[in-house]
């Protein structure tokens, strides 16, 4: 089969990816093994990318852009939401814990929420023109609910979301192997080798089209305009 990777130039764009493992550097993160997975043909497109293990620093809980200025002693997200604003994709990735995604991915995106009311040159939310993915690794059910739980949420603040923008690898249930030990097989997964190379291309591809396109066209979303009393076709209220 040809590859057809060497027409394309995605070297315009970049990633961050922010790794809510609740384990502290240099512990290996077997979601950080999946990240990398994405992160090296995303690298191998030329996209600059970063990993940000949310772990290692002093994320004050709190929905206020600097938890600073609302008692908190320590906050290093506002240097962490600085390159996640610098970025064209964004890609949270998560272990399940109990069912659901980890404390500190709960903790990633209410603080994307803290920011998401800031508005762009065009007067739209703070995160359009941005692309989102996930990614899950765990040894209990709950891929599909993790990954709906961060794609809503990263939707919902004004990412777009491509088609198949989720990938994960589950163990057996219960105590055993994890993604990265050799006997659980997870870096041979046929499934989940498929899902994150489609994920992590659908992101690249987004990306570049939005980026080429100027972002989202602003008419009929903007914040500011709404504001000041443009309505876009929404039917008069005095006439209803």
């Amino acid at each position: 089969m040809t590859d057809t990777a060497s027409q394309l130039d995605f070297s315009d764009l970049s990633a961050v990816f922010i790794n809510t493992t609740l384990k502290r550097s240099p512990e290996v993160s077997n979601t950080e093994g999946l990240i990398e997975i994405s992160r090296s043909i995303m690298e191998a497109n030329g996209v600059s990318t970063e990993v940000i293990r949310a772990a290692d620093h002093q994320i004050a809980w709190g929905v206020y852009p600097d938890m600073t200025e609302h008692g908190a002693d320590v906050d290093e997200w506002p240097a962490i939401f600085d390159k996640v604003m610098a970025a064209d994709i964004l890609v949270v990735g998560t272990p399940i814990w109990l069912g659901e995604k980890s404390s500190i991915c709960t903790l990633v995106i209410e603080r994307l929420y803290g920011n998401s009311g800031n508005l762009n040159e065009a007067g739209q939310y703070a995160y359009y023109g941005r692309v989102g993915g996930c990614l899950v690794t765990g040894n209990e059910d709950g891929v599909k609910h993790c990954s709906m739980s961060v794609l809503y949420g990263l939707q919902h603040l004004g990412y777009v979301i491509p088609p198949q923008a989720d990938a994960g690898w589950i163990g057996e249930a219960g105590p055993g192997p994890s993604y990265l030990d050799a006997e659980g097989g997870g870096l041979d997964n046929d499934f989940t080798n498929r899902n994150t190379t489609f994920m992590t291309w659908n992101l690249m591809h987004m990306a570049k089209m939005i980026k080429g396109a100027g972002g989202i066209p602003a008419h009929g979303n903007q914040r500011s305009e709404w504001d000041a009393g443009c309505r876009f076709d929404f039917p008069n209220p005095e006439y209803r």
